[in-house]
């Protein structure tokens, strides 16, 4: 007898398109209606949509968080579109990093491996220090990424808001999950397993 299938886990080709994906047609959305926010985010609530589904059918599953993320969109963005005022889309990032940042916090505090119920699969061999250091990091990160927001949107244009998510916070998580790899070999992190992890953005 044949044992079922394991869905794909997906690479970080994939999970950067599903991440980046929404995010580049939102600001390529942008530029084309002449910065119209509201018809970019309608399409941005649409094709967010859509990368969930493709999640679904492509792994087989879609995380917690990455729900979380896609009804916070859904949700938001439609106040957004109905009551007109796009600063409700801009919290939108404030509010995700630190509702995922609360939830890290938590995990360190009451001893819940909350990250490594997202992210177990993916660093096999990580030992139990390792995963509170690497928690401890990611919720400072997502703070800092939670006060970088807040400072753009309400300092700069909306089109510098959007480039920002795009070029700015983005690569910034990459760099920073790179950066943590070291620690996380000396925790138990075998060479060969050694790749870029992200957790699930905004």
């Amino acid at each position: 007898m044949t044992s079922p299938t394991k869905p794909a886990e997906p690479g970080i080709g994939m999970r950067l398109g599903l991440d980046l994906g929404p995010l580049l047609i939102y600001f390529v959305t942008y530029a084309a209606t002449k910065h119209d926010i509201f018809v970019s985010t309608a399409v941005f609530m649409g094709v967010t949509a859509v990368a969930m589904l493709v999640s679904l059918i492509r792994f087989g599953k879609i995380s917690p968080i990455q729900i979380f993320s896609a009804i916070m969109v859904l949700i938001l963005g439609g106040l957004t579109i109905w009551l007109h005022k796009d600063w409700i889309i801009k919290i939108k990032p404030t509010i995700y990093y630190l509702t995922v940042m609360a939830v890290l916090v938590w995990g360190l505090v009451t001893g819940k491996p909350t990250l490594q119920m997202v992210l177990g699969q993916a660093y096999p061999g990580l030992d139990e220090e390792g995963w509170r250091l690497l928690t401890r990091n990611w919720a400072i990160f997502f703070f800092c990424l939670a006060v970088a927001n807040e400072l753009v949107w309400r300092n700069t244009t909306t089109s510098f808001w959007l480039s920002y998510k795009l070029w700015g916070s983005m690569p910034a998580t990459v760099i920073f999950a790179a950066c943590n790899v070291p620690m996380l070999m000396r925790h138990g992190l075998a060479a060969d397993d050694n790749k870029v992890v992200l957790p699930p953005e905004e």
